[in-house]
């Protein structure tokens, strides 16, 4: 099992639109792939109030492969996602790390 470590920075005053897309399309969407998310998160204190953070677990480096690209190509969600924006993009940057577990961690 590895995970992924997303990181979205919203523009600003953009968070509640983007919390929102989340919520009602992209997991949806995700659902039809078979991604798994774990937990999302927002900063509370940090650098910035304006980070979605998320973890996603997958089988392998192929099964996340396979599936974000499906994802990334599906028309569902390229029309959420133009949705979304159509007044101007609400995501100023993602950053993303593949995790594995450590032999302590309790995530395996």
């Amino acid at each position: 099992m590895i995970y992924e470590l997303r990181v979205y920075h919203a523009v600003a005053g953009q968070m509640p639109k983007l919390l929102a897309r989340f919520k009602d399309k992209t997991i949806p969407i995700w659902e039809t792939h078979g991604i798994r998310p774990i937990g999302f998160w927002t900063t509370l204190i940090g650098e910035s109030n304006h980070e979605l953070t998320y973890i996603l677990q997958w089988d392998s480096l192929a099964d996340r492969e396979q599936k974000w690209a499906a994802f990334q190509n599906d028309p569902v969600w390229h029309q959420a996602r133009d949705e979304s924006e159509r007044n101007g993009p609400i995501v100023a940057s993602i950053a993303n790390q593949i995790l594995t577990p450590t032999a302590f961690s309790a995530l395996k």
